[in-house]
């Protein structure tokens, strides 16, 4: 689950401080009030840090799909897995698309 910054509005002597973090779903909608004093506040856009993985086998492993283009139209997954039908996706046939369903998750 992601962690979400938020900010009071006005100055507080909340024990959460001015700024804190919460972890939240996606799903969740923003709070508009403190969990701890009840003052309001906002979610706030922070900056967010990606590690990522050095090969195509640890992107395949973390669930990752990669496409490489090859020709014009043309892009093959080179992080295929036995639930994808096919190794390349082609403009224009929908059905080489890979499938995402199982690797987005929450």
């Amino acid at each position: 689950m992601p962690v979400y910054e938020y900010e009071h509005l006005t100055e507080t002597d909340c024990k959460a401080g001015f700024r804190f973090e919460l972890v939240q779903p996606i799903k969740d909608d923003a709070l508009k009030n403190c969990p701890e004093c009840g003052a309001p506040v906002q979610r706030l856009i922070s900056r967010t840090f990606v590690s990522t993985p050095t090969g195509d086998s640890q992107l395949k492993n973390m669930g990752f799909t990669k496409l490489v283009r090859r020709d014009e139209g043309v892009y093959e997954n080179v992080t295929k897995t036995d639930k994808d039908a096919h190794r390349y996706m082609e403009r224009g046939k929908p059905e080489t698309i890979p499938n995402l369903k199982g690797k987005i998750t929450d």
